[in-house]
């Protein structure tokens, strides 16, 4: 199964450069949604599923790095700065919402992090002379680089599969850096980690403000992409969005994110064919997936291959050799 990793990334690569291919303009750009929506989840994962600190403020982290984008794209700025921009700004809050977490943790930190969200919801619904209130924002250009224009949805595609390829490779990295294992370990016994040496305090810290820097990228790519913003594009039912991909993909697994917003986003436009029943069957499937599979897709993937696999049996001449 080793062996065959790098063969199946390729694949998968190929296949994501395949998809849009043919397609209308409708599956190209939600294709490019799934896109964002995974690298959000993505940060949502390092959070929740690797740290082990429940967050409800992700959408939040794309709100402010898509009203930061928006407004420096707005005053004439290139999108490759304003995106530098969102992702630092994204960090610095990420860490100050961090703090909160050295002190509360589970149901209580969700609540915290439920807080702020609507907090921010409300400052950008009332500062219109700076966000546009619930107007929202309009007009953002598609950016260009060295020439080449993404103005049309297939180029726009490609380029968010660039920033989502580089996004995957640097959660890769952290995942396998002594940061992912200090992660890990405080997820699984704080106290114990704490007793080995582990600066708890500054593990939590940082897990809020990377994975909320993954959300300000998100949000700088779905200002261009939707080229409007507004208020309720962030509220608290995004956020629970972003935890259901994460939840239903496999906390804690570096692909669930990835499958669980391919469920979100994309399973309800293929049960679309069900007219007026395909939400109630969408429901059905994620209930009984959560109720058999606490894990996700890829914990019941897991659990499948588990129970598929040949058992291992000892020679049962050695077995009575032994009893003799």
């Amino acid at each position: 199964m080793t062996r065959l990793r790098p063969l199946l990334l390729l694949a998968g690569v190929a296949a994501l450069i395949l998809a849009p291919i043919g397609q209308g303009n409708y599956i190209v750009y939600t294709l490019c949604s799934w896109l964002l929506f995974s690298i959000a989840a993505m940060g949502l994962n390092l959070t929740l599923g690797y740290a082990g600190q429940v967050s409800l403020a992700q959408a939040g982290f794309m709100g402010i790095g898509a009203y930061i984008t928006a407004l420096m794209t707005l005053a004439g700025m290139h999108w490759g700065v304003a995106v530098i921009a969102s992702i630092l700004s994204s960090f610095a809050v990420g860490l100050l919402l961090g703090y909160p977490a050295l002190r509360v943790q589970h149901h209580f930190l969700a609540f915290v992090t439920l807080a702020f969200n609507t907090l921010l919801f409300l400052v950008l619904r009332n500062e219109e002379d700076i966000t546009g209130g619930s107007f929202g924002l309009s007009g953002m250009e598609r950016p260009s680089f060295f020439g080449l224009s993404t103005d049309s949805n297939l180029a726009f595609y490609y380029f968010s599969l660039v920033c989502f390829l580089i996004a995957a490779f640097s959660m890769w990295w952290i995942l396998r850096s002594p940061w992912g294992r200090a992660f890990k370990a405080l997820r699984e016994n704080p106290i114990r980690a704490e007793s080995l040496g582990l600066k708890v305090r500054r593990q939590t810290l940082l897990a809020f403000a990377i994975g909320s820097a993954f959300g300000g990228l998100a949000g700088a790519l779905q200002s261009p992409l939707v080229q409007f913003i507004e208020p309720s594009s962030f509220a608290l039912m995004h956020s629970l969005k972003l935890l259901l991909m994460v939840v239903v993909g496999g906390a804690g697994f570096f692909f669930g994110p990835m499958l669980g917003a391919a469920v979100v986003i994309l399973l309800p436009e293929v049960l679309r064919f069900t007219e007026g029943y395909y939400l109630i069957i969408y429901a059905f499937l994620v209930i009984v997936l959560m109720v058999y599979s606490p894990n996700g897709l890829i914990g019941l993937g897991h659990k499948l291959f588990e129970t598929f696999k040949p058992k291992h049996e000892a020679r049962r001449d050695l077995k009575q050799g032994v009893q003799l």
